[in-house]
């Protein structure tokens, strides 16, 4: 008997935009007066520059626009922080743009993700809801973009952390980080019961601090799911953190933050060990 399909994730075109152009003027602004020196400091990413940072993004976006992935005539799998086939693909464009000054990489940024605003926002509404490939499983056109800004937001903080240029609060809540904390929160039913092991009848609320202020609920009956509410039940366990830390657990940018524990804290403490679970 074959298994129900997957649901589409069925996204508004015009709020999902928003917020990936939102980020990549983000970007733009943040680089814009970097000296070379900075280009190069190295990320929170293993490997990785500031430069690395950008020139991933230029690779990613022009591979969407249809370009092929360059040949770089070594084998990438070899590099300690390439774990699987995206990841090796990532690194080809790094490697490919490495040579680029880093006003050169800024301009191919800014060509490239012009191209890109123009395809986006010409495409047509059955385009976008179209299932496909994205790197969390085939979905909508429409999700893979929400990764997209997920991907870039999260790379805008990396480049943050980088050069020691923290963003205001204003900076940080706009709607790129909203986008991306919605991507991000579809994913906690996994992180909490796959991952995490949270039993059965677990109700995991995740309290987010600070300017991203949310909170994510994880209901565990049967299979752990993301909740609106827990129909008017306590939560057994609730993990309070600042939003910006808990990004970077998940990202694998940083290897422990301060946590706040209510309820069963075994539970919560087992799941805080596995929030990395990007890619």
């Amino acid at each position: 008997m074959s298994s129900p399909a997957r649901p589409v994730t069925v996204l508004p075109k015009r709020e999902v935009l928003s917020a990936l152009f939102s980020s990549w003027d983000d970007i733009d602004r943040l680089t814009a007066a970097l000296t070379e020196e900075q280009w190069r400091v190295p990320s929170a990413l293993q490997g990785w520059t500031v430069h690395s940072l950008v020139a991933h993004i230029v690779g990613t976006e022009s591979m969407l626009l249809g370009k092929p992935t360059p040949e770089v005539g070594v084998d990438l799998s070899e590099r300690q922080h390439v774990r699987n086939d995206i990841g090796a693909m990532n690194e080809a464009w790094v490697q490919h743009l490495s040579g680029e000054s880093g006003a050169g990489l800024l301009q191919l940024f800014r060509t490239v993700t012009g191209k890109r605003r123009a395809a986006l926002t010409a495409m047509a509404d059955d385009e976008w809801v179209a299932v496909g490939f994205t790197p969390a499983g085939p979905d909508s056109y429409g999700r893979f973009m929400r990764i997209r800004v997920f991907d870039c937001w999260l790379h805008e903080q990396d480049i943050r952390q980088a050069l020691d240029l923290p963003a205001s609060d204003s900076e940080l809540a706009g709607p790129a980080a909203r986008m991306a904390l919605d991507e991000m929160a579809g994913s906690m039913g996994f992180v909490v019961g796959k991952l995490g092991g949270a039993p059965a009848g677990s109700r995991v609320a995740l309290e987010l601090t600070g300017p991203l202020a949310r909170t994510i609920r994880v209901a565990v009956n049967g299979k752990a799911a993301v909740v609106d509410d827990f129909g008017g039940a306590d939560a057994t366990t609730v993990i309070r953190l600042d939003a910006l830390d808990f990004v970077r657990l998940c990202g694998g940018r940083i290897p422990s933050a301060p946590v706040e524990y209510e309820g069963d804290d075994e539970v919560g403490r087992r799941i805080v060990e596995k929030l990395n679970y990007v890619i």
